[in-house]
């Protein structure tokens, strides 16, 4: 066994976002390198980052204002997700700017001038958001729309004198409005059949078009432009994957984009003069963040791979050539240990073929033990990143396989819906057939395999070690639901109906959510569990943990529950990743051992 323990991979440093100054003599990011997310800033004549912020609360995200070296930074308490609005002056200076705890406000845009921000919030209805407007120099705050659901501000036009903005029908299914500030009249610009999605907005110089990616009446995102006068849209690129992440740069003669091809990220850069299309050459990984410098000479972006955990990398507009910029990740204790999976497939109970991350041990035992990795959303995908415990697994000489299930993104609209409501335990079906399938490769240990996923993937680990209990040695589920019934009844407001268009309803569906949840099938579970949850989760309740830690304790069943107060959904203090994490290298080498 490698003698390494897991706090090293803990205590990679990671960059979360980044954004070019406006002014463009630096760089601000979001990065943990203090032990919770912070801003830093970039001056590129000092080459060594210094802080900017100095709060107990963790940074969610990042926004310059227009002209200014003024940011717009988030906040919310603890994981709770009630995010806040402040503005983060140059010199260091913090101002409230929403100052109203019990609501959610998600930051939109600023105004041209850079006098006014827009963004929306529950405050008036738990279950919808409305959109607001607010100015910077007096805090004045204005409701200028309401309406029953989710909608959210994307950008201000150009002439400072329109909103636009996306109405969520599902989380997949959404439309774009314009809202005219001058007359308080709303006009939907995308009227569609069946489900579309929108995203990456960025208007012409005029005014008179907007450049997006959708995946209006096609599987994949493609990079289209609506002209907003006829409500045309026309597609310019389309491919065989989604389009992710687009920008364009100052002149609005070049777009840069990137390509999710299995989870992995490919660049690409348009010219629009020359309709030219160029790529690039960067680690396996995923590329996101993508920002045209201020003087168009380059493009900057955050790459995160499973061995270049996340930093700033920049491509030179002249020569196609990316480089890292930051170096916050890096651990060179962890160079030669890292390892990057193979993409593979294996056929389901119905001879679908499932795709999957497959990350195999440095140490040539015959047989290793695995680790079955489930990711969340469902609609959501396993992608090529750094995953400090994935990679800690690794040097134990387990295998670890993460497979993107049916009803994963990434693969187009129809997988995406294949585990819809009462299409549920098909999904569950897919990791069996893995465990199945790794079994006839003869590469594994069939006695030592454990099943871990977070969120939704805790919802499919109960399901598995619940319905399929001989197959598996150990399982370990974090913030996941045990119950569907219970987690439409409790999550929060605004999100039911939201999560209602891929589970279905509790009156309609109540009976098959009875037959499913691992909750009461809880009696039958094998392996030993270790349940992890953050207190203050607004997305999955605490109690859907408690409620199945509960009913295996009175059966004397081997269960370990961590409750971990001051996090959410998501852990993001270091000090709770280092506990929950080594808890869980503990536990699997307790009941895999590692050969």
């Amino acid at each position: 066994m490698d003698e390494i323990t897991i706090d090293p991979f803990i205590h990679v440093r990671m960059v979360r976002s980044f954004e070019y100054d406006p002014k463009g003599k630096k760089i601000s990011f979001i990065s943990d390198f203090t032990g919770v997310p912070q801003v830093w800033e970039l001056d590129r004549e000092n080459r060594w980052p210094a802080q900017t912020s100095f709060t107990m609360k963790g940074i969610t995200f990042i926004k310059y204002i227009p002209h200014s070296s003024d940011l717009i930074i988030g906040m919310d308490v603890d994981g709770d997700e009630k995010e806040q609005l402040y503005l983060l002056k140059a010199s260091g200076e913090k101002i409230a700017l929403t100052n109203s705890p019990k609501h959610i406000h998600l930051f939109g845009d600023s105004s041209p001038d850079g006098k006014w921000i827009a963004w929306s919030s529950n405050r008036r209805n738990q279950q919808s958001f409305d959109l607001y407007i607010q100015n910077l120099e007096t805090l004045e705050i204005q409701l200028i729309f309401t309406q029953e659901g989710t909608i959210f501000v994307e950008k201000w036009f150009p002439d400072g004198k329109s909103l636009l903005v996306r109405k969520a029908h599902s989380p997949l299914d959404h439309d774009l409005g314009v809202f005219s500030l001058l007359t308080g009249k709303m006009e939907w610009l995308t009227d569609h059949k069946g489900e579309a999605s929108y995203k990456d907005f960025h208007f012409t110089n005029d005014g008179d078009h907007l450049y997006l990616l959708t995946n209006q009446d096609r599987e994949f995102f493609g990079l289209a432009f609506i002209h907003l006068a006829s409500k045309q849209l026309t597609w310019l690129e389309v491919g065989e994957w989604d389009f992710e992440d687009l920008v364009v740069n100052k002149d609005k003669n070049k777009l840069a984009f990137s390509m999710n091809e299995g989870g992995i990220s490919q660049g690409y850069l348009v010219d629009l003069n020359t309709t030219k299309l160029y790529t690039w050459d960067t680690p396996m990984g995923v590329i996101s963040n993508l920002r045209f410098s201020p003087d168009q000479q380059k493009v900057g972006f955050v790459l995160n791979g499973p061995t270049n955990p996340s930093d700033i990398w920049e491509l030179d507009l002249k020569t196609i050539q990316a480089k890292r910029l930051t170096y916050i990740s890096r651990a060179p204790i962890l160079d030669e240990k890292l390892i990057e999976p193979e993409i593979i497939s294996f056929p389901s109970f119905d001879h679908l073929e499932i795709p999957a991350f497959y990350y195999k041990p440095n140490q040539t035992i015959e047989k290793s033990p695995v680790v079955v990795y489930i990711h969340g959303g469902p609609e959501s995908q396993t992608r090529a990143v750094y995953s400090p415990f994935l990679q800690y697994f690794l040097t134990q000489g387990y295998a670890v396989v993460a497979p993107n299930i049916r009803g994963s993104t990434g693969y187009g609209k129809t997988f995406t819906h294949l585990d819809d409501g009462r299409k549920r335990m098909d999904a569950v079906k897919d990791v069996i057939a893995l465990v199945e399938w790794l079994k006839k490769t003869g590469d594994i240990d069939a006695e030592k395999v454990a099943i871990v996923g977070g969120s939704y993937g805790g919802f499919v680990v109960l399901a598995a070690i619940s319905h399929y209990p001989k197959m598996w040695a150990a399982a370990i589920d974090i913030v996941g639901m045990s119950s569907l019934r219970t987690f439409l009844q409790t999550t929060s407001p605004w999100r039911k109906k939201l999560r209602e268009a891929e589970y279905g309803t509790v009156e309609k569906d109540g009976d098959f959510f009875d037959q499913i949840d691992p909750l009461n099938h809880a009696d039958k579970i094998k392996a030993p569990l270790l349940v992890i949850h953050g207190v203050n989760d607004p997305r999955v309740p605490i109690q859907e943990s408690e409620q199945i830690v509960k009913k295996l304790k009175i059966r004397n069943h081997p269960v370990m529950f961590i409750r971990i107060e001051g996090e959410g959904h998501t852990m993001v203090k270091l000090k709770n990743k280092i506990d929950s994490y080594s808890m869980m290298a503990e536990f699997l080498e307790k009941h895999l051992g590692s050969n």
